[in-house]
């Protein structure tokens, strides 16, 4: 896999510093039941990253603490950690909100078949991976058979009230290097197809660019398009995206507790830069009684993807949160 960073390292970004922190995403591990062609973790069934028990109850602790108002679990599948379920349930009984980015098929892999009901009875939101509303374009994306799949699964979550009075929204990615179009009329096109044709329902629709880094970044190094899709990045740089970029209220931790200013950055090994006492990394205990509100942000070249055009980030679009900017 070709490396992208030492292509972005060099950057022009306009500086960025923390918000008040009230979102902690946690990467819970690398190992997926999925090898997706946009997978910026680089995730797959062959991973063998997790995160451990200690860990987790580290995880608890900062939430405890900080009075964190979102956990945010992310992988690979987070789902195939086997601390997952206890995580989820301690934090719930905290009263925090918990996001399960779902990739829909983990729903029926052996073992796995009473997930669902255990999302829905702790009153998870879940975010699901659907790129495309149509079978071709899925499966060339994520692997043959995964449209079925996560039509069933979402079939199996819509009865479970999920889409009605519980938080079901779908994540896009674009199929190659272009940005994804616009939100809002995008979701009204998911809303009619997937109704019309299987009668799923779901919350709202999240656009996601797709970031040069790991597997995407390196495909595009392969096909001679990098060069041109950072030209398009930059060339869409919309400079109102700055006030809402998620990096700003959240952190990214990875399977072994280190820190990052988004996810991103942690594929890129690029650590938040907060004083440690001479520790080279920063790590979930050095959150523990430490403010970093107003603390500068780690950027590169790739911050332009979430601020090019409507803007990306895990809620999708950041054009349609402009007037919810602090």
């Amino acid at each position: 896999m070709h490396a992208t960073y030492p292509l972005l390292r060099k950057t022009d970004f306009p500086p960025i510093r923390r918000k008040k922190f009230d979102t902690l995403q946690v990467n819970l591990g690398y190992k997926c039941n999925q090898t997706c062609q946009h997978c910026h973790v680089n995730a797959g069934p062959n991973r063998t990253e997790m995160m451990d028990a200690a860990t987790v109850d580290l995880v608890i602790q900062v939430i405890k603490d900080r009075g964190i108002t979102t956990l945010d679990l992310t992988g690979g599948a987070p789902e195939m950690n086997q601390e997952f379920r206890r995580l989820v349930k301690a934090v719930r009984e905290l009263g925090v909100r918990v996001i399960d980015r779902c990739n829909l098929t983990i729903l029926f892999e052996p073992g796995y078949e009473d997930l669902a009901d255990f999302l829905a009875k702790e009153g998870v939101d879940i975010s699901a991976s659907m790129p495309c509303y149509s079978q071709d374009n899925v499966d060339k994306q994520r692997g043959d058979g995964v449209f079925d799949k996560s039509i069933a699964g979402l079939k199996k979550l819509n009865t479970l009230g999920y889409g009605d009075d519980k938080p079901l929204n779908l994540v896009y990615n674009p199929l190659g290097p272009s940005l994804p179009p616009n939100q809002e009329k995008l979701e009204q096109d998911f809303k009619r197809e997937l109704e019309k044709h299987f009668g799923i329902q779901f919350s709202q629709l999240y656009t996601v660019t797709n970031m040069p880094i790991q597997r995407f970044g390196s495909t595009l190094i392969s096909k001679g398009t990098f060069a041109d899709y950072m030209k398009l990045l930059k060339d869409n740089f919309n400079a109102s995206n700055m006030e809402n970029l998620m990096c700003r209220n959240t952190v990214s931790v990875d399977y072994q507790g280190y820190l990052y200013d988004c996810d991103f950055n942690q594929m890129l090994a690029m650590a938040m830069p907060l004083p440690t006492d001479g520790v080279a990394r920063p790590h979930l205990r050095d959150l523990l009684g430490k403010d970093i509100e107003g603390k500068p942000i780690a950027i590169a070249d790739h911050c332009y993807g979430c601020t090019a055009g409507q803007g990306s980030s895990c809620g999708g679009a950041l054009e349609s949160k402009q007037g919810e900017a602090a």
